[in-house]
């Protein structure tokens, strides 16, 4: 077996020995003379670290952007929610209109209870309908708007001007202002536009 024998420096020697390699090598790192390959590092490490800095900006605004997209898309559908519900009912508040206008003057005095709650059912209907948002858009002695309303029927009428809604067989509802069901009109087409 063979023994290596270490080699030991006294304490004093070691102190110099660092205290000379700490000084050569921060002078070697301050003087304005730096060796082109050490100048070439430092400018290709600049240039990443800004690149990485672009780049991590860049992923910060995306995910913000990502972040106030999918807050806009809850709070759209939070909005719309309730549109194929509301939806359904809107041909139970069509046969409430109905079952009120139907009933013939002349009737109206044995039917009276009926048709006070035919009302306050109505009235409630609608106060649900306000409260989230859903309201009837009243066509009837305007101008017919495509946008709301499709024409069903076209009738002479020189009295009043062209494209003017005379009668509204299905009313027009909207949801925060988006159409839920479009309006089913009867305009003229005789008299002034």
């Amino acid at each position: 077996m063979t023994t290596q024998k270490e080699t030991t420096l006294p304490d004093d020697n070691l102190e110099e020995i660092t205290e000379e390699t700490a000084s050569e090598t921060t002078q070697h790192f301050t003087t304005s003379e730096k060796s082109p390959e050490l100048n070439s590092e430092l400018e290709q490490l600049r240039e990443e670290n800004a690149s990485l800095k672009d780049s991590c900006l860049r992923a910060y605004a995306e995910v913000e952007n990502a972040k106030k997209r999918c807050q806009a898309e809850m709070e759209k559908n939070a909005k719309f929610a309730l549109s194929s519900f509301a939806k359904e009912l809107l041909p139970v508040a069509d046969n409430l209109h109905r079952a009120i206008t139907s009933a013939h003057e002349d009737h109206k005095e044995h039917f009276k209870a009926l048709l006070d709650g035919v009302k306050m059912t109505q009235k409630e209907l609608t106060k649900v309908f306000n409260k989230f948002g859903i309201r009837k858009v009243d066509s009837l002695d305007k101008i017919f708007d495509p946008n709301i309303e499709r024409v069903v029927q076209e009738v002479e009428d020189a009295q009043k001007p062209a494209g003017t809604v005379v009668a509204e067989l299905q009313s027009a509802y909207l949801i925060n202002d988006r159409i839920l069901r479009e309006a089913m009109v009867i305009v003229t087409k005789g008299g002034e536009k």
